[in-house]
């Protein structure tokens, strides 16, 4: 569903503008800057409203949390949430998973969050999920060793395709559940996960812990010479 228009999104966002940073290519490498004290750095990918993103940090206050959204027109009131709630461990950032390398150095994340992706659900899309092999590539490169990727998701065609993709890449995958809160709601819910919850609807669940890992060989180049073709 498209994101109505924020109005007044630009003065919104200059009032959030303790927790937002404008500039997030420019913190490659400094991240730990803003929390020098933090014990790990976690990324949540699409924070949407923000309840994920402000729960998380209030329980976790010695971990410094970093919040990418694609849509300022969301990401406002998931800073306008962190503010209220007088948060200081929690920063966002307008990004794309595509670009966690060029936000991120190597080494220096030690989990990330992806919850309630778009599931993509045409084979011809699947390269866009963002638990499709390609992403978890990119995923690795900001990742320390041992560090983890929370996936959860209530589409059980796209979990079944993540369960294969994490250890074709180097995840050793844990904690794999498909239904999360059959004896209870367990950890903090997305706002998608409570309307789903509340629906009835299964959430899938796992986490995916980096190992190490050789990718494979590229296939030689075709030298383009034909079979048979010499007199």
């Amino acid at each position: 569903m498209r994101m109505r228009k924020k109005k007044n999104l630009v003065p919104r966002m200059g009032r959030c503008e303790a927790v937002h940073v404008k500039d997030g290519f420019s913190m490659r490498g400094h991240w730990r800057d803003l929390m020098p004290q933090a014990r790990e750095v976690w990324i949540e990918l699409g924070c949407g409203k923000g309840r994920f993103t402000a729960e998380t940090a209030a329980e976790n206050p010695d971990v410094l949390l970093i919040a990418i959204e694609r849509v300022a027109d969301a990401q406002v009131v998931a800073m306008e949430r962190a503010v209220a709630e007088g948060l200081t461990n929690v920063f966002f950032v307008v990004g794309d998973a595509a670009a966690l390398p060029e936000l991120f150095a190597p080494d220096e994340a030690d989990r990330i969050f992806v919850n309630f992706c778009d599931p993509w659900p045409s084979k011809r899309h699947a390269k866009r999920r963002l638990t499709h092999r390609g992403f978890l590539q990119t995923y690795r490169k900001v990742l320390r060793e041992g560090g983890e990727i929370h996936f959860k998701t209530d589409n059980a065609p796209l979990f079944a395709f993540s369960l294969e993709e994490f250890p074709a890449v180097g995840f050793a995958l844990s904690e794999v559940t498909h239904d999360l809160h059959a004896q209870g709601v367990r950890g903090v819910m997305t706002d998608y996960e409570a309307k789903f919850h509340g629906q009835g609807l299964p959430i899938h669940r796992c986490v995916g812990t980096k190992i190490p890992w050789t990718p494979p060989a590229e296939p030689e180049p075709s030298t383009g010479e034909a079979a048979g073709s010499a007199e």
